[in-house]
């Protein structure tokens, strides 16, 4: 297949991806968490754009940011696109902010070529995907969705802040959310197109530019924490240590081999893992493992976290250390709309591209969104399936396609012709 050369709009906002890859609130490093002066840096060079391209713009009280194109009729409803602007630490350019500038880059093409739509378009932004610095992920898309559950306000930073205070600090209002401040429930909308790098190599592998997402995995996250008895390592001695740092090693080796066992698709990995005090000759008092598990099945996934449940009591019964299991999400599978798939299949298709389709074995804010309205995803392709990389890579080329099959679809909802 030959390859799309990449149009200027393309080129520009990729180029924006990777501007935006220097606001980060680490030097050296892109990490961008909810609720921070980068965050709010990050909104306000991306509302900047949503202005130029002709967009009313606002923060909601959750803190995700809003760009609004209304319609030429009222009571057509609105159509939903974007992405989420955080970010993994030590992240790449393009995991989420590449469907916010698709979107944004879609919405300048319509004003530049004067199309008129019966419905609004809102590129939404949303502040918490990646759930870096609580734990917890869509924050931001689970607002809008009026499913925030309120006791994740109280869930702490490692520096000992809440949701609550970074929310209040970053000008959201935590009382709102709670009420549905943020949510969308009630109104017409049309559903949630998000346009997302595939962070995998089945694009790269099969030669085509896009791919359509038929599904995304349902995933549970869990803060595991062994709670023991700190003391000095040569004084101690074995039969009484209390030691939390081997209880997590054990956990983090089991999670390894339940998921290297399985043949269904499980994905069973420990991100982050935190041991206190962590002095050389003390031991360790307290050890946490962050656990991430995914299957496209959620009988699958129930077992397999049962199943790692059960294996972390029984460590800390041998170890006699304390449990603590805090399960920070639990998102069932999530299944596209049939209709607004096919509408995007029929642009890609449209632009002479074969319609390759493709299961998410990552979570995206249209898991989260999928339980206000109807969902739709677009994959595009990345060098070597890396993600949550610096290294990782979009071409201007495939995002140009993208955006063209973006803007196809579009003009399909408003009854234009392909």
């Amino acid at each position: 297949m030959a390859a799309a050369v990449p149009s200027a709009p393309a080129e520009q906002f990729v180029a924006r991806c990777r501007e935006l890859a220097g606001v980060s609130e680490e030097p050296g490093r892109l990490t961008r968490r909810y609720g921070t002066p980068a965050m709010a840096r990050c909104n306000a060079l991306v509302g900047a754009w949503m202005r130029d391209a002709g967009m009313t713009v606002r923060l909601d009280v959750a803190g995700n940011l809003v760009g609004r194109r209304p319609g030429t009729d009222p009571e057509a409803g609105t159509l939903l696109l974007g992405s989420h602007l955080d970010t993994v630490r030590d992240a790449g350019a393009f995991d989420g902010p590449l469907g916010v500038m698709t979107a944004i880059a879609l919405v300048q093409r319509l004003r530049d070529e004067r199309v008129e739509l019966p419905f609004a378009v809102d590129v939404l932004g949303f502040a918490d995907e990646e759930g870096l610095r609580f734990g917890t992920a869509y924050l931001g898309s689970r607002a809008v969705a009026g499913t925030f559950d309120d006791r994740l306000l109280d869930v702490l930073d490692d520096d000992g802040v809440s949701v609550r205070d970074a929310l209040r600090g970053f000008g959201g209002d935590p009382a709102a959310v709670v009420h549905a401040g943020a949510a969308r429930r009630g109104e017409r909308l049309l559903g949630y197109v998000e346009v997302h790098m595939e962070q995998g190599p089945v694009l790269e592998d099969r030669g085509v530019p896009v791919g359509i997402v038929t599904a995304i995995a349902g995933a549970t996250r869990v803060e595991v924490r062994f709670r023991g008895r700190a003391g000095h390592a040569g004084t101690v001695p074995m039969a009484l240590r209390r030691d939390a740092a081997p209880a997590v090693a054990e956990l983090v080796l089991f999670a390894e081999a339940l998921a290297r066992e399985a043949t269904d698709g499980l994905l069973a990995t420990v991100g982050r893992i935190d041991v206190r005090p962590g002095a050389p000759n003390v031991v360790a008092g307290e050890g946490v493992a962050f656990l991430d598990v995914r299957h496209p099945q959620d009988a699958a996934r129930a077992a397999a976290v049962g199943a790692l449940r059960e294996r972390a009591g029984q460590i800390a019964a041998a170890r006699g250390l304390e449990l603590i299991w805090d399960v920070r999400l639990d998102n069932p599978a999530v299944a596209v709309d049939p209709v607004l798939t096919d509408r995007l299949s029929a642009a890609v298709t449209g632009l002479g591209l074969p319609d390759v389709r493709l299961a998410s074995g990552a979570g995206h804010d249209a898991v989260a969104l999928s339980a206000l309205c109807s969902v739709a995803m677009l994959f595009v392709r990345c060098a070597g399936g890396l993600s949550h990389h610096p290294a990782e890579s979009v071409q201007a080329a495939d995002a140009g396609v993208a955006l063209d099959a973006l803007y196809d679809m579009v003009r399909g909802l408003a009854g234009h012709d392909l």
